[in-house]
């Protein structure tokens, strides 16, 4: 399975899992839906751009391009999911909604998608990458290891006269 197809599903259930929810509460419980309104966009932001750091940090090749194209199916596919989630789970929601999800909302998924998924892999991107394994052995060193203590104290006691 592709990469970008992976990030659009799980993201569009997640975006659209979180609508059907504010929706639900908004429903039932109109007055305590700013709290819930604040701390859903954090989780949704969060999970994009640490999603997104991640893959920058393991150095995925293509991440820009996978994390475009996810970004463009996760909004189409949260716009139907969260018209079917709102008919089923909330009031009934009819086809006619469809237009506005598909339109404004999910423009607006792909930007709460795309946007913190950029932040992600440059932040990811300025972060050393992780070591593989089987590529680092004992007693050689790279340019990271260049001023550890360790490596000179070992060069000290073989420069040292012996005695």
């Amino acid at each position: 399975m592709p990469g970008w197809l992976l990030r659009a599903l799980v993201l569009a259930a997640v975006h659209a899992a979180a609508s059907v929810s504010l929706a639900k509460v908004a429903v039932f419980r109109p007055t305590d839906t700013t709290v819930l309104t604040s701390v859903t966009f954090a989780v949704l932001i969060g999970i994009a751009a640490g999603w997104a750091a991640v893959d920058s940090w393991l150095r995925r090749p293509g991440r820009g391009r996978t994390w475009l194209v996810a970004a463009m199916l996760a909004a189409v596919l949260a716009g139907f999911l969260d018209v079917a989630g709102r008919a089923f789970f909330v009031d009934q929601t009819g086809v006619s909604a469809l237009g506005d999800a598909l339109t404004s909302g999910a423009a607006f998924v792909a930007l709460l998608v795309l946007l913190p998924a950029g932040l992600g892999l440059l932040v990811g991107g300025r972060l050393a990458p992780p070591d593989r394994a089987g590529t680092r052995h004992a007693g050689t060193a790279d340019s990271s290891d260049s001023d550890d203590s360790a490596g000179a104290a070992r060069d000290q006691r073989k420069d040292a006269p012996s005695g």
